[in-house]
């Protein structure tokens, strides 16, 4: 089976909760100063998805790995 990604974009991506939150991943990035192709990642300490803020408190920069296994959880 083939991936639709239009499909999945329009059900997904497109949604406007969603479009808020990578809105709010970004401006996260660019308040920390990461630059486009830099290999680590904002985390937010509080998941935005849990009522946490782009405060600066609420921010800190970690390895992709770190941050990917914390939300694995």
């Amino acid at each position: 089976m083939t991936r639709n990604y239009r499909k999945e974009y329009d059900d997904y991506h497109g949604d406007p909760m969603q479009i808020k939150r990578r809105s709010d991943r970004n401006k996260a990035r660019r308040k920390k100063g990461l630059k486009k192709g830099d290999p680590r990642e904002v985390d937010h300490k509080r998941a935005l998805s849990k009522g946490g803020s782009n405060a600066a408190s609420n921010l800190q920069i970690v390895s992709k790995r770190r941050n990917r296994t914390k939300g694995a959880k």
